[in-house]
C-alpha cells in the first residue's frame, strides 16, 4: 500500500506543487488549503508523515505539530517562509524532525520525505530475532527496537522516531561519547540535510525534557553526547 502523506498549506500554488511531486511518486496524497479543514483527517487517520506550513490563517503549524503528537509519532516536516532560528527551534522542540525554509526546490523536499519515511519504516520493523538484543537498557530507562517502545521507570516515553534513534545510538554506543557530526551521520545520510549542530542540541534538549531531565544524557563540551556505562 502506499504511503499516506497530509499536506497543509494555504498557498495553493505550493500545496499543489507538492502533490503534482509526491503523486508522481506513487505516495497518497491528503491536501488541505486551512488547517480547520484538515482537522478530520488529522485526528482520525494515521498517516505515515505530515508537511505542515507554520504560517497558517486559522491554526498555525505549531499547534498541529503539537496535536498530532498528542496521537501520534509519525514523521513531520515543517515548512516556514521565515529563516529564522526561532522558528526552526520551536519547530523542533514541539516534535518536528525536519524543517525546510521557503521558497524550496520540490526535489528537496521529496528527498526529505523519503529520508524520514526510510527511518520511519525501519522503526515499525522488528529489527532483531533475539528479544535480549531487541532490548537496550540504563538507570530504569528500557528502550525495546522491535516493538519501538521506550520507558522510563516503567512509564512510557513519547518519542518522535528522531528522537528515539538519538538514543538508540547512544544506548549503543554506552560509555563512549558520540559527536554531533556523527549524529548526523547516522541520522541524515542524505547530503542535501544542512548539517547545523544546533539541530541536534534541540532534539537532546526535547529528550531530557521527556525524560524529567533525569542525568542520563552529558554533554561532553567540545565532543558530544554520552550516556555513562
Amino acid at each position: 500500500m502506499p504511503e499516506k502523506i497530509l499536506i497543509i498549506d494555504d498557498e495553493k500554488e505550493i500545496a499543489d506543487l507538492i502533490e503534482l511531486y509526491l503523486k508522481n511518486e506513487n505516495y497518497e496524497v491528503f491536501k488541505f488549503y486551512s488547517a480547520l479543514d484538515a482537522l478530520d483527517s488529522v485526528n482520525s487517520t494515521e498517516f505515515d508523515l505530515a508537511v505542515l506550513d507554520i504560517m497558517l490563517p486559522d491554526i498555525n503549524g505549531f499547534t498541529l505539530c503539537q496535536k498530532i503528537r498528542e496521537k501520534y509519532n509519525y514523521p513531520i516536516i515543517m515548512l516556514t517562509a521565515k529563516n529564522e532560528e526561532t522558528d526552526k527551534i520551536t519547530g523542533l522542540t514541539l516534535g518536528a524532525d525536519d524543517y525546510i525554509t521557503k521558497p524550496f526546490k520540490p526535489l528537496e523536499l521529496v528527498a526529505r520525505i523519503k529520508a524520514q519515511l526510510r527511518r520511519y519504516k525501519k522503526y515499525n520493523t522488528a529489527v532483531s530475532n533475539s528479544d535480549d538484543e531487541a532490548v537496550l537498557t540504563h538507570s530504569g530507562l528500557a528502550m525495546n527496537i522491535k516493538t519501538h517502545e521506550c520507558f522510563l521507570n516503567e512509564k512510557p516515553l513519547s518519542l518522535t522516531p528522531t528522537e528515539f534513534l538519538i538514543l538508540q545510538i547512544l544506548l549503543e554506543n554506552k560509555g563512549s561519547a558520540v559527536s554531533s557530526e556523527e549524529l548526523f551521520h547516522r541520522i541524515w545520510k542524505d547530503e542535501y540535510y544542512s548539517k547545523s549542530s544546533n539541530t541536534i542540541t534541540v532534539h537532546i534538549r526535547h529528550l531530557r525534557e521527556k525524560m524529567n531531565d533525569a542525568p542520563i544524557i552529558k554533554t561532553i563540551w567540545g565532543v558530544g553526547y554520552k550516556i555513562e556505562k
